[in-house]
């Protein structure tokens, strides 16, 4: 195993780029006319959604395995991953014929543990612990312990971040324009911090941009704080790039590499989701589509330049669809939902429809009937055609007296009711 180098290099990442020859599919950058007219921009997606296994997750999987001896092969491998990184793993075990075990949360949907085993077949062992991906962490690294198998780590090691870096590679030899913007995901660093050790050599004017879900702020705080942090608490929405905290390693080369982080809003995610698949029929990913979201905060900076966005990958659960929707139209300002107290008697709810507007619609209702009581609490759901329609029915709301409470904007409550 070459642990000789202590930060991944170009050349190392050109040999990267030999290995992987044949094992990856070299994924297109296509120019994306909906995005540029949206963004006044020239728009480039580069489309690891089409890479084998739906994501970039196997270049450093199969990077750093590939780098290792056949003795320390032989021992088999150990990894703890919540999705991509695991399919990586396991499509890599089984091309090079390595025994593998796999560690995830129990939590992990029963598609992408499906998956894992497809892509591994009888080369690797899945171990379901826990409820979250550091339980499944610390169990690999507990097995590794008694057994000695090699751990592959999700983006903390050289060979990885060079694996990775290859998506790099791809990108400057593809784009026949000068690049003035990258955009990339970040979750724990790997593929930021490949990329960028390829762009600030042989393009160091191309700004370099981290994206992260707001709900997930990691290697954001960890540059406002100066050295890596633990967060406490992180929203798990946008799995691919939900980690409580970055890499040693991947924190040293962003913190130098990158223009800056920036944070998008889980429901932005969600609005970009669907706009890939209404639009182009992608079907990216939450960690996917990040890139596509932050365009939108970056639209005054970007205004005629070359920008290219990845998209990381493909595996979007299809049952996580109603959420994805919730998600965005709360984030667009098209849903709302109160706590009505009705007066109990008959005509009450009739007179409550007079009082929407003509595009307004009731999207749930819950009540449930109290015998003793003058009113009577209902939960409603009122979804609007356009934002702007909120404050005229706030309006007539107050004016017949109805008797509200109103619950977005009161996030512990809402998650309890909604």
């Amino acid at each position: 195993m070459d642990t000789a180098h202590s930060a991944p290099t170009l050349d190392n990442i050109f040999l990267a780029a030999e290995r992987l020859r044949g094992i990856i599919n070299h994924t297109p950058i296509f120019y994306n006319a909906h995005l540029s007219e949206q963004y006044q921009a020239n728009i480039y997606l580069k489309r690891e959604d089409l890479q084998t296994v739906r994501s970039y997750k196997i270049r450093g999987a199969y990077n750093k395995m590939a780098s290792m001896s056949a003795e320390a092969l032989a021992g088999g491998i150990v990894c703890a991953s919540a999705g991509n990184h695991a399919q990586g793993v396991a499509y890599a075990c089984r091309k090079m014929q390595v025994k593998g075990a796999i560690f995830m949360p129990t939590t992990t949907p029963a598609q992408k543990i499906k998956q894992v085993r497809l892509f591994g077949k009888e080369w690797i062992e899945v171990h379901l612990v826990g409820d979250t991906y550091d339980d499944a962490y610390y169990a690999s690294k507990e097995y590794q312990t008694i057994t000695n198998a090699v751990f592959v780590h999700p983006f903390d090691d050289l060979q990885v971040i060079e694996g990775q870096g290859t998506v790099g590679l791809e990108i400057f030899k593809d784009a026949d324009f000068k690049i003035d913007y990258l955009l990339m995901a970040i979750g724990g660093g790997g593929l930021a911090s490949g990329i960028s050790t390829v762009f600030k050599q042989l393009s160091p004017k191309t700004k370099l941009i981290g994206v992260e879900p707001e709900g997930s702020p990691t290697m954001y705080q960890a540059m406002q704080d100066g050295h890596v942090v633990t967060l406490e608490h992180i929203d798990k929405f946008v799995d691919g790039a939900a980690v409580r905290r970055a890499g040693d390693i991947t924190f040293e080369i962003c913190s130098k590499s990158l223009d800056k982080v920036i944070l998008v809003p889980e429901g932005k995610v969600c609005s970009s989701i669907l706009q890939l698949y209404n639009e182009e029929a992608i079907v990216a990913e939450p960690a996917g589509a990040l890139t596509v979201a932050a365009l939108d905060l970056m639209k005054d900076e970007i205004k005629g330049k070359n920008v290219v966005a990845l998209i990381s990958g493909g595996n979007n659960d299809i049952t996580r669809t109603e959420e994805i929707k919730e998600r965005s139209l709360l984030y667009e300002g098209l849903k709302h939902y109160f706590i009505i107290r009705f007066p109990q008697r008959s005509g009450a709810f009739r007179e409550f429809l007079n009082v929407l507007g003509p595009n307004d619609d009731i999207a749930r209702f819950e009540y449930v009937k109290k015998t003793n009581r003058e009113q009577g609490p209902a939960l409603v759901g009122i979804e609007l055609k356009n934002r702007e329609d909120f404050a005229p029915l706030i309006e007539r709301m107050d004016a017949n007296r109805v008797v509200y409470e109103y619950l977005n904007d009161q996030p512990d409550l809402f998650q309890f009711m909604v």
